[in-house]
């Protein structure tokens, strides 16, 4: 199959989906539109008849970027156990970048996010060696941190981190009449809507994806 021409852009996010991460999720989000590239994620679409996994392989397949947020290691409060989605997909992501025969796969690059940068070794060893970053818990940070490493990724002049911060406050001060004009709460906004939010505001700025 044949690769598109928008996977030098795409990058395939993967992190907790919860409330109380919410933050840090829509944060990030910002941050890569702002810096011109394609966010997809398994909640770009919902179809019953399709398996999760199936669709997760199938965006990781088109993103030559990935980041992987493994943060989320509580105990779920209903059943007791921990969350393994998100170290799951970053294992897809390496082992695409290891495993496959296509050379466009063999480049793709990934940032994987902690709330401390050294935690993971408690939890997920295997991957040390891998230059994890950390967020702290704060969206601010890990805007940050999503901008600078999506720098690194090729001779594209990005708007630096204080401006995407500036432009997410703006951003944020404007939802509420974004949402009122589209007859929605926020707890109601989609991945897809508030990519479309995100992108028409950036865009009515001459900023997002050129």
């Amino acid at each position: 199959m044949t690769l598109s021409r928008a996977y030098g852009r795409q990058v395939f996010l993967n992190c907790p989906f919860d409330d109380g991460y919410r933050p840090i999720y829509e944060a990030i989000i910002f941050a890569i539109l702002s810096c011109g590239f394609v966010v997809r994620c398994a909640r770009e679409r919902e179809d019953s008849g399709e398996p999760r996994i199936s669709k997760i392989v199938e965006i990781i397949r088109d993103s030559k970027f990935g980041i992987h947020d493994i943060s989320r290691v509580e105990l779920d409060v209903a059943n007791g156990l921990p969350r393994f989605n998100m170290p799951l997909e970053l294992g897809l992501f390496l082992g695409a970048k290891a495993y496959s025969g296509e050379p466009a796969q063999k480049k793709k690059r990934c940032l994987i996010l902690d709330t401390e940068a050294y935690r993971y070794q408690k939890f997920v060893s295997d991957i040390a060696g891998q230059d994890i970053r950390a967020h702290e818990g704060n969206p601010e940070k890990a805007m940050a941190v999503t901008r600078n490493w999506l720098a690194t990724l090729g001779k594209r002049e990005l708007p630096g981190p204080a401006l995407i911060k500036s432009r997410y406050g703006e951003f944020r001060a404007d939802i509420p009449t974004i949402l009122a004009r589209l007859s929605l709460e926020e707890d109601e906004v989609q991945f897809v809507e508030y990519v479309q939010m995100a992108n028409e505001w950036l865009l009515g700025r001459q900023e997002g994806i050129r």
